[in-house]
């Protein structure tokens, strides 16, 4: 049976939409697409913001609607992976932009550099730089053998 989806997108739901935007801005290098200002409160009902070829909506929490954030329901347990030039610089972008470290950066057996951050708003990111191509057979070599991180 043939799909139809055509792409997956995220969407988020934080606490604090404008302060996230600004900061996805700065920690990610995002760009702002366009936002759309609810007026009866001045929330954020939906904004679209773009990370290289990846389009990603957010928005504020609406309770009503079950758009509620990681913070309001106590985490979240989806990571969103980004593939960076440089591991190390992404991460410090994101920490001086003021993400939580959660995982320093380290080389993995399956060849790529990568570090986990933890954004204010809830949500977690593997910032991950390809160092070596590992093909699938290898890797799973490399995990039997205990080799892998």
């Amino acid at each position: 049976m043939p799909s139809s989806a055509r792409k997956v997108s995220a969407y988020f739901i934080v606490k604090d939409a404008a302060r996230a935007i600004d900061f996805y801005k700065q920690a990610f290098g995002a760009t702002e697409i366009f936002r759309m200002t609810d007026p009866s409160d001045g929330r954020i009902g939906h904004a679209e913001l773009r990370f290289g070829e990846t389009l990603m909506m957010l928005a504020d929490e609406y309770p009503d609607f079950g758009a509620l954030s990681p913070d309001t329901i106590g985490g979240s347990p989806v990571t969103f992976h980004v593939d960076t030039g440089s591991t190390d610089a992404a991460v410090a972008q994101a920490l001086a932009a003021g993400a939580t470290l959660l995982r320093p950066a380290a080389d993995q057996s399956f060849g790529e550099r990568v570090a986990q951050v933890l954004d204010p708003y809830g949500h977690r990111w593997m910032l991950s730089q390809t160092i070596e191509q590992v093909a699938p057979e290898e890797m799973q070599r490399r995990w039997n053998d205990g080799t892998s991180v």
